[in-house]
């Protein structure tokens, strides 16, 4: 019989049998209760996005007014303490925010409507424009020739215009979800205190109801400080991409820097969506394409600028929020609700951050460092 050491340990076996195997060297066993409780979560996250998924006509709108009157509440918190009754001061808020959001509207829409009227004549004008790549198009065309890819090549088509109507009615909400999202989000401004009260005293732990606390008054302290920072970033890039149209001599420049501003509060997707417009006015309002490009040139130029420095250095003191989930937390809301869902996540993000530091605190166990 021989003695060999394994891992600090003495284990015997018979000379030229195999040797046992030491407990610590085991696979950790999977029970059957801890398959069963990951399926269960699994399926209610299942039946959770079904339902907000199918129900989207009323969770859109309350949510929505959630999440703007937990922004909100400070600035009526603020006129409560001038003697302003807070119903009072929800309807005041609502109603400035109301009218700051027509005045950006018109500044819009006129040159919507304007453009609108002319789509044929514009689309006349952009294929004439485009017709300077055809000879790079053949180019390509030849050289995928000489190494052996054969194909037709396709003409240059405008695309027709029967996807306005249903772009438009995707981002409109209707007049139900209007008025639900309106009444309430007065409602909730004015009641938010009663509201936080019977949150916290729901618990009957002191320290439940202290954590619950901490919870409620962070996440109004971080959404409220989230919309005044980004409203005046946004405001920022607006004036910016305004002065560029100006300098540009591109046509409306109050608009399009009203329409770049409102964009911007949609993360990835709306300064896109801004550059492609610039891009598309431009070749049209220009003789050349090269003029034409100048104002989106410079809007990228403002957009990198604000979104790798000025962001990052204000916002990310405050909440460090990590690129990658800020990606797929805009992905998976604007899947589930579309240009509204993009607006709203971030701010959920922000919420589910808080909730995670406060529920599942550091010194809980940890994985091991690398």
């Amino acid at each position: 019989m021989r003695v060999l050491p394994s891992e600090g340990l003495l284990s015997t076996a018979p000379e030229g049998g195999p040797l046992h195997e030491s407990k610590s060297e085991q696979p950790p066993v999977i029970r059957r209760a801890e398959v069963v409780a990951v399926a269960q979560v699994g399926l209610l996250i299942i039946a959770l996005v079904a339902v907000l998924y199918l129900a989207k006509a009323f969770f859109l709108p309350v949510v929505m007014a959630f999440v703007v009157g937990t922004m909100l509440a400070p600035a009526a918190s603020f006129l409560a303490r001038h003697r302003i009754p807070r119903p009072a001061a929800a309807v005041l808020i609502v109603a400035a925010g109301g009218a700051a959001a027509a005045f950006i509207v018109g500044l819009i829409s006129s040159p919507l409507m304007e453009w609108s009227t002319r789509l044929p004549e514009l689309a006349a004008q952009l294929k004439d424009k485009l017709h300077v790549l055809d000879r790079p198009l053949a180019l390509w065309q030849g050289l995928k020739g000489m190494v052996g890819i054969h194909d037709t090549m396709p003409s240059f088509q405008i695309p027709k215009f029967e996807w306005v109507q249903p772009t438009l009615e995707f981002l409109s909400p209707t007049f139900t979800e209007f008025l639900l999202f309106f009444a309430t989000l007065v409602l909730f401004i004015a009641s938010w205190p009663d509201l936080r009260r019977a949150l916290i005293m729901n618990f009957a732990d002191h320290d439940a109801r202290l954590r619950m606390l901490r919870i409620l008054n962070e996440i109004e302290v971080h959404l409220g400080n989230y919309l005044l920072t980004v409203t005046m970033i946004n405001i920022g890039v607006g004036i910016a991409t305004g002065i560029v149209c100006a300098i540009t001599h591109m046509p409306n420049p109050a608009g399009l820097g009203a329409l770049a501003a409102t964009l911007n509060f949609f993360p990835i997707i709306g300064p896109v969506a801004m550059f492609v417009i610039l891009v598309v006015v431009g070749v049209i309002a220009f003789p050349t394409i090269s003029g034409g490009l100048m104002a989106a040139l410079a809007f990228s130029g403002i957009v990198f600028l604000e979104g790798h420095f000025v962001t990052p250095t204000i916002i990310g003191r405050r909440l460090a929020l990590n690129a990658l989930a800020v990606f797929l937390a805009l992905a998976f809301w604007t899947w589930l609700w579309g240009p509204m869902g993009g607006f709203l996540s971030s701010p959920l993000l922000i919420v589910a951050l808080i909730l995670k530091e406060h529920l599942l605190p550091e010194n809980s166990p940890q994985l091991p460092a690398d």
